[in-house]
């Protein structure tokens, strides 16, 4: 074991000589194309740079255009044509020097603490939860109210869903202390155990997890959703869906897996209707997969997204058998849809307080609606927090009435719909207050009303 890790700290010694001896170049050109910023990285190739610099470009919410990428050897070169939201070049002068220091370049920060926060504002000092388990109606309004009954106040937090599993990333601050990190462990102990007993009130208790650490640096949040998701297996049962078509967004994309005998190559080709962070998701993937990708060329110029990877294994050989090549396609095509928005879009903006995420999926849970995707974030005083909701059978919610019964129920808050924005009759008055929470109260808030956990609001 100790020549084990001689060995490594070794390599990450040499490692850091030849960054050292070899810094990474970053060039932002913005003249050789009409359309788009060209960002051209050359680097000494190691584990993840390619990630790393995808992950810079991503959290600056830039969209990657075209992508040419090649690390044969010990040194990598990519060019990425970027642009911002809007389709318009950038103008920010600091891109090049965010990827220079996740690569180790002058004034290099750590990439495991380069992103911990939602919605773009960064989480520090505070205690990181982690939850897995089987997704239902009113998980997480159970999780929100554990929170509030032990004083924990949500500050940022992403929740997934996808095929019946649940991810969630929740970093909380002491209620009690006005806002500092929780440092007492029994009281940490309590609170796992809590959401342990929650995510495990499902008869498939075996695949439920929480787990709690106090930290101010981590693993990026939505990498870190990725790996906890793969490790759950959400892919298994993914091939029975009906195949990508370019005028249907609703189809599963479409990935093949074939082999280049000659050189030695794993060849992965994927289209799928486009959208902002595909690329992070796809390299995530196959990298937490340990594959390398040594060549790849990325084409996300119109609807559509054409992407091809040359890769190994870490070992540098291809992929041998049928059955992992099945599970490549299976885990790329789950990295794909997890991300996925499915449903309503619902934005709460308003003055943040202990509780307000537990009283906000009370309402929508007593509502009838289901939560597939939660994003929560804090900018200074102010709670943003963004839903994407279903009926708890999951179908669309059509129903205006329900948006309009939730701006009634969330006193101090502001609901938008954005499909119903665009509209310019008015909700209509004088129907009466939507409520269907007596008839969807499940029966896991029953045994949490009798454990004490949350009270009644009937």
């Amino acid at each position: 074991m100790d020549c084990w890790t001689s060995h490594f700290k070794a390599d990450e010694e040499f490692e850091k000589l030849i960054l050292r001896m070899n810094p990474p170049r970053v060039a932002v050109d913005n003249t050789s194309s009409r359309k788009a910023t060209l960002v051209k990285v050359d680097s000494a190739n190691k584990k993840g740079s390619l990630l790393e610099v995808v992950q810079v470009l991503t959290d600056m919410n830039l969209i990657i255009r075209r992508a040419y990428i090649s690390s044969d050897g010990e040194w990598f070169m990519d060019v990425f044509h970027v642009t911002d939201q809007h389709g318009n070049k950038l103008c920010e002068d600091d891109v090049g020097q965010k990827i220079q220091q996740s690569l180790g370049g002058p004034r290099a920060c750590s990439f495991g603490s380069s992103r911990r926060s939602v919605g773009g504002e960064t989480a520090i000092e505070n205690t990181t939860i982690e939850l897995i388990g089987r997704d239902r109606p009113g998980l997480l309004s159970e999780i929100s109210a554990v929170l509030t009954d032990n004083k924990c106040n949500v500050v940022a937090a992403e929740v997934w869903t996808h095929n019946s599993r649940m991810a969630a990333v929740l970093y909380i601050t002491d209620g009690e202390t006005g806002g500092s990190l929780i440092k007492d462990y029994d009281r940490l102990r309590k609170v796992e155990r809590l959401l342990l007993s929650v995510l495990m009130e499902d008869a498939d208790k075996k695949s439920a997890n929480s787990a709690v650490s106090a930290s101010a640096g981590g693993t990026h949040t939505e990498r870190r959703l990725h790996q906890m998701m793969y490790a759950d297996r959400d892919y298994d049962d993914m091939n029975g869906g009906m195949k990508y078509e370019l005028n249907d967004t609703r189809k599963t994309p479409l990935v093949t897996v074939d082999s280049c005998e000659d050189r030695g190559y794993t060849v992965v080709n994927l289209r799928s209707p486009d959208r902002p962070k595909l690329l992070f998701d796809t390299v995530c993937t196959l990298t937490d997969m340990q594959y390398v990708v040594y060549h790849a060329t990325i084409i996300a110029e119109g609807p559509e997204a054409c992407q091809e990877y040359y890769i190994r294994h870490m070992d540098g050989f291809p992929i041998s058998s049928e059955a992992e090549r099945q599970r490549l396609i299976d885990c790329l095509e789950a990295a794909i849809k997890r991300r996925t928005t499915e449903g309503m879009k619902l934005e709460l903006c308003g003055e943040d307080r202990i509780g307000l995420l537990s009283d906000v999926t009370r309402i929508l849970r007593e509502n009838g609606l289901s939560v597939t995707k939660a994003e929560v974030c804090t900018r200074g005083s102010q709670a943003v927090n963004i839903f994407y909701v279903m009926d708890t059978s999951g179908n669309p919610v059509k129903n205006e009435m329900v948006v309009e019964a939730l701006r009634k129920e969330i006193i101090g808050s502001t609901i938008q719909d954005e499909a119903a924005a665009t509209k310019k009759s008015p909700p209509q008055q004088g129907s009466g207050r939507f409520s269907l929470g007596h008839l969807f109260r499940s029966q896991s808030e029953k045994i949490l009303f009798n454990l004490g956990l949350i009270k009644s609001y009937s």
